[in-house]
């Protein structure tokens, strides 16, 4: 069962759709704690928020094993935070190892720290933000390792139903052209336009879905 006042994550919460997916679980009565690899900026952010701030690193492991250890578990883990570089795939200063480990293997280590957390719960939620550009079936389109590295993302989404404990629902999300730094001014979307799918996913029911990739709460095609 879910609990009355659920604990949540969200990686990148101090500004853009994070901070608007951070914004909107405490509405709804979530114990929100988010994460910024900037301390001042995270803290600064939690103060306007009404929540709690995590400095973590991403593209540190040991920085966030430290503080994700110290933590405790959350029950609803939201893997936001992301990197984007117009550099092509193929130069030498390629952002593939950076956009990796930031949007692939971090997300992955953070549900291997969540996991003695959700066998103790009996329920947890993840949910990953990817994009369209993440899509085989849409291109894989975007600069850079951005869409490859989201592309891995959804594929780690796809997988780990399988081995995930009973009452963890896991789904990756598309938000869709947001008004963020990364966005850029002209994009049509807020950032609480682009946070509500992932809120819809953060609070699912029992019956609702895992597995899945979503864009206004409706699948969409890997």
């Amino acid at each position: 069962m879910r609990p009355a006042r659920p604990t949540a994550l969200v990686t990148g919460g101090n500004r853009g759709i994070g901070r608007a997916i951070a914004a909107g679980l405490v509405a709804r009565g979530c114990a929100v704690t988010i994460g910024a690899r900037d301390a001042a900026a995270g803290r600064a952010a939690a103060r306007a928020l009404g929540c709690a701030a995590l400095t973590l690193d991403l593209a540190e492991p040991d920085s966030y094993f430290a503080a994700m250890t110290g933590a405790g578990g959350f029950d609803i883990l939201v893997n936001n935070a992301g990197v984007l570089s117009d550099v092509p795939l193929v130069a030498p200063d390629s952002d593939f190892d950076i956009a990796m480990q930031v949007m692939v293997a971090a997300p992955l280590d953070l549900i291997r720290l969540g996991l003695p957390h959700w066998r103790r719960r009996g329920w947890g939620r993840i949910v990953n933000l990817s994009s369209g550009w993440g899509s085989f079936a849409e291109g894989l389109g975007g600069p850079g390792a951005y869409g490859v590295a989201k592309a891995a993302l959804n594929a780690l989404t796809r997988a780990l139903p399988r081995d995930l404990p009973p009452g963890v629902k896991v789904n990756a999300m598309c938000p869709g052209w947001v008004r963020t730094r990364m966005g850029g001014a002209a994009a049509p979307l807020s950032p609480e336009q682009g946070a509500e799918t992932a809120l819809w996913l953060a609070l699912l029911p029992e019956d609702g879905p895992t597995g899945g990739f979503f864009r206004n709460r409706r699948p969409i095609a890997w």
